[in-house]
């Protein structure tokens, strides 16, 4: 049982969860190839190697806690988003003081299906959450429901 799940109100249900994209063991990856690179070249690389390799495991390590930490839901009430694992960001709107949603996606974001969501809320306040993925799709959601609100009124 998640965040999500644990933070429902009365008569609340979860239309949409998502996640962070696997594309955030990328560099984790990356350090370890060119570290194990150095270390079968051997000689004075393979110190420079291991280097490589420790920062991969650490890197990564990073990547996993946030990975599995991390939670974005669309209820039919609000808009649910809780970050890390020590240091936590939670996010709490309510549909019907989203004013919008964004998204931004470079080119890798585009090939790869993950991006970044900006959801503006009344009052300026915006609040960017990045490496999402699908988030066409969390925005898809996130308008079906604000619709289904106004018309219910």
């Amino acid at each position: 049982m998640g965040y999500i799940d644990k933070n429902l109100m009365k008569g609340e249900k979860i239309v949409y969860q998502s996640r962070l994209h696997w594309a955030v063991f990328i560099w984790p990856v990356i350090f370890l190839i060119v570290g194990v690179l150095f270390v079968a070249a051997g000689n004075v690389s393979v110190v420079v190697g291991i280097l490589f390799i420790i920062a991969a495991m650490l890197i990564g390590l990073s990547s996993l806690i946030n990975y599995y930490t991390s939670e974005f839901g669309v209820t039919s009430k609000r808009v649910l988003v809780k970050v890390g694992f020590i240091r936590r960001h939670s996010f709490e709107l309510l549909l019907a003081k989203v004013e919008g949603i964004g998204v931004v996606q470079g080119v890798l974001g585009r090939i790869l299906g993950y991006g970044t969501i900006i959801v503006t809320g009344t009052g300026g306040s915006k609040e960017p959450f990045s490496m999402i993925d699908t988030p066409f799709e969390f925005r898809k959601h996130v308008q079906e429901q604000i619709a289904a609100i106004q018309e219910s009124k």
